[in-house]
């Protein structure tokens, strides 16, 4: 008996293979002829699922004759023919659709497949199936066509290992890395990013993954800017602060670059993130160290000297350059007006924080209810009024010194705040679940007895140690009378250089005078007495009217009115000019010290010893 490969087949076998192929294709001759020469392996079966036909091609391809190919034309049979062309790790799954998923419900199908050929090797195919269908709907044939898609899946598996080298490269960046789609979703993310913000890559790709990470201000703020930026497709790039693992937000300068096609259309984008947080909040403590220091600072004011040679006061200048060298807190004790804010910033000068922020707030300028606002800021809406987010003093202080001047007079809640910045440095902005780390000097100011406001209740004993580590006490005027005549010339001569004025000196006489007087208000009351004798005295001799300091105003003759009260009121008029043209602010280059041409401390003296009501003309 002849091998079945051979081509000098039975003459049984061709009548049988004839009749098969008559019955297959009845009056289409030529129609088969075409379909051999089509460059594609096509097939048909009956409605059973028995091989009914296969073209030259096919059987060119695979190697086996028609009289192996068609067998017994039964189901079985054809079962046979494909599980020895089928790669055996594809024949039982592709079987298992034909029969269960295709053939059973009629409907067409396709699959990919690896063939053998008839040199041995397996190529992927792409099998497409199509049903012929009678009037009624029933299945009278089955065609096939199979596809060679082998350099397609080559070039899948060599585009999933490009892939696969890709994202290990750019998992190794330190950089957190999102590839987003077209419309800017993300569809995958780096290690980097995974590991920052504690997500799963499913997480990642989910759609409130921006509302999850990103700062809900900056995602409302950047909404329009980044969606007109990808509708563009050219790079660009945000600010904006992403939320840690640990829930801490971090500010990221963030850089969108797309990937275009050959036809120029965006395939991806690729956001890389570079955390810019330590060089955002140096800007922002900067901003807000220039917004404090144009309110509280005035570059005008004798700050900057130490006018006296007396042993009181360099007993206070001993202590300040033992202290300055150090970071303990220091409690400034002294009467109004003995310069507690000059030795404070003497203190911060002569330290290692001298070149960062000197932050200065009088506890007793500021409403009660403000004060924990003003000192710790707050988030926006957090309270009526709180229409964004603000830092406080403490922050904007950060790397450098704060004084809470008048720290006496801070209420009992805000009190417990500030201890616990002491001992943990840490703020809470009123509104905020999480803390913030400081590293900020303190110093305090006070001319109240502490310890008698803490026998009181007045007070928190606990604050009180903690601020009274390093105290300095500043002598009263009284008590260093050895330097008035230094300070009595120091002023007349800056006051009359500011005024265009010349004076010889202070005379005996005058300094006799000054000697005379208790100072309750120290060298405050001294610089004010001294500014209005050189706004009064004429040509070149100074001189002090004695019952500025006796309160007993000399009676003037006739009707006129007393010198003094017209000077008081004249002044009250122009302070109060100034304060209405400035918004009721006193430091700064628009603030009313500034428009009146003194410095910030005298007209805080003058609106206290007037009793002016500065808030009344703040703007609204």
């Amino acid at each position: 008996m002849r091998d079945a490969t051979d081509q000098g087949t039975a003459p049984e076998n061709h009548g049988a293979l004839k009749e098969a192929l008559d019955e297959a294709c009845p009056s289409h001759d030529h129609l088969r002829t075409i379909i051999d020469t089509i460059p594609a392996l096509v097939w048909c079966f009956r409605p059973d699922g028995s091989v009914n036909y296969f073209n030259q091609r096919w059987h060119q391809y695979t190697g086996i004759s028609r009289e192996q190919a068609y067998g017994v034309g039964d189901v079985e049979s054809t079962a046979k023919v494909f599980k020895t062309i089928l790669h055996p790790d594809d024949a039982p799954r592709v079987l298992t659709k034909w029969q269960q998923e295709i053939l059973s419900a009629g409907k067409p199908g396709e699959f990919e497949v690896r063939m053998r050929r008839h040199d041995g090797e397996y190529r992927w195919f792409m099998v497409r199936l199509e049903p012929l269908l009678d009037d009624s709907g029933k299945v009278t044939q089955w065609y096939g066509i199979n596809t060679d898609i082998e350099d397609l899946k080559r070039a899948q598996v060599k585009l999933r290992d490009d892939e696969r080298e890709l994202r290990r490269i750019v998992d190794a960046i330190p950089q957190t890395i999102v590839v987003l789609s077209p419309d800017g979703r993300a569809v995958h993310a780096n290690r980097t990013t995974l590991e920052y913000t504690g997500l799963t890559l499913d997480e990642v790709t989910a759609s409130n993954f921006r509302t999850r990470v990103f700062h809900p201000e900056d995602v409302t703020r950047l909404a329009e800017e980044r969606r007109g930026a990808l509708s563009r497709g050219e790079p660009f790039e945000t600010e904006q602060r992403a939320r840690r693992k640990d829930g801490e937000y971090r500010w990221f300068l963030i850089r969108y670059n797309p990937l275009h096609d050959d036809a120029g259309r965006v395939l991806h984008w690729y956001a890389t993130g570079t955390d810019i947080d330590d060089r955002k909040r140096d800007e922002i403590r900067v901003k807000s160290e220039n917004l404090a220091l144009r309110e509280d600072i005035d570059s005008s004011s004798m700050f900057e000297e130490i006018v006296g040679s007396s042993s009181a006061l360099r007993r206070v200048l001993a202590d300040v350059a033992r202290v300055a060298a150090v970071e303990s807190t220091v409690l400034i004790i002294g009467e109004t007006g003995t310069g507690k804010e000059l030795i404070a910033r003497a203190i911060h000068k002569c330290s290692a924080r001298a070149n960062r922020a000197f932050i200065r707030l009088n506890c007793a300028a500021i409403p009660p209810s403000l004060i924990a606002s003003e000192l710790f800021g707050h988030e926006k809406g957090a309270f009526t009024g709180a229409t964004q987010r603000r830092i406080g003093r403490f922050e904007a202080a950060d790397g450098g010194t704060i004084l809470l001047d008048e720290v006496g007079e801070l209420p009992p809640e805000t009190q417990i705040a500030l201890l616990r910045v002491l001992q943990e440095g840490e703020v809470e902005r009123i509104g905020s679940s999480t803390s913030a780390r400081v590293d900020v000097r303190v110093l305090a100011a006070t001319n109240r007895d502490l310890k008698a406001a803490v026998a009181g209740g007045g007070f928190r004993e606990d604050l009180y140690y903690r601020l009274n580590v390093f105290p300095i006490r500043l002598p009263p005027l009284r008590e260093r009378f050895e330097d008035l005549p230094l300070l009595a010339e120091y002023l007349m001569q800056r006051y009359a250089a500011k005024m265009g004025k010349r004076f010889r000196d202070v005379g005996e006489r005058t300094l006799e005078l000054l000697r005379s007087y208790s100072w309750p208000g120290n060298i405050r009351e001294l610089q004010n007495v001294i500014e209005r004798a050189v706004i009064l005295s004429d040509g070149n001799v100074f001189s002090v009217d004695e019952s500025w300091l006796t309160g007993e105003p000399q009676r003037p003759t006739g009707s006129a009115r007393p010198l003094s009260s017209t000077i008081a009121g004249r002044e009250r008029e122009l302070i109060e000019t100034a304060l209405a043209q400035s918004g009721g602010r006193i430091a700064g280059p628009s603030g009313a010290a500034a428009k009146l041409g003194i410095p910030r401390q005298t007209l805080d003296s003058k609106i206290t010893s007037l009793g002016i009501d500065r808030f009344k003309f703040r703007s609204r």
